[in-house]
This record gives structure tokens, sequence and C-alpha cells, in this order.
């Protein structure tokens, strides 16, 4: 039995941002810190942290699985609003950190 979307909670979470390479067109990133950037190529960018074997958003706050947040939420670019809580993205970070 597959649990429900519903059932996950991304607030407090974070493993989505401490599991994968968070990459994009470099003009969604205007609005952010420069600290928070790599570039990547003259097109894209990726969020600092997560271009490297054990990627950490450096934008993720407190442990995953327990505290975590975003410190640039309404400001976080297109690939973190495409994962979806429940989704395979989402689960499959999840259990990177043993988490249900």
């Amino acid at each position: 039995m597959t649990p429900r979307a519903g059932a996950y909670q991304c607030i407090g979470c974070g493993a989505c941002c401490a599991a994968f390479r968070v990459s994009f067109y470099w003009a969604e990133c205007a609005a952010l810190d420069a600290v928070l950037i790599n570039q990547l190529t003259p097109t894209m960018a990726c969020m600092a942290g997560t271009n490297q074997a054990s990627p950490h958003c450096a934008a993720l706050q407190g442990t995953v699985g327990l505290d975590a947040q975003c410190s640039v939420y309404a400001l976080r670019p297109s690939p973190c609003r495409q994962v979806q809580p429940g989704d395979e993205r989402c689960l499959k970070a999840r259990a990177k950190y043993g988490l249900p």
C-alpha cells in the first residue's frame, strides 16, 4: 500500500533539500543572495551546496527530518517548487535519511 501524498509534510522535513542538485536557469536567481548561488554554465546556476556528492542546500536551516526549513522559501527556484509531498523524488530523499 502506497501512503497518500497528504501524509507527508515538507515543514520540518528538508530531505529533498539535502538529497539533490537544485539547478535552474540563471535568471531565476535574481532575487536570491549571491552566496546562495553557484554558476554552472553561462545560462545555468544551482543552489550553493547542492552540486556535490552529498548535497545540502545552503538555504536549508535546521536538521533534516526534525526542524528543517528553507530560508528563502518564498523565492525558491522552480526545481524546489516541482517536488511535491509524497512524489517519487520526495520518497527517494526521505529514504536516504531513513524517514518514513
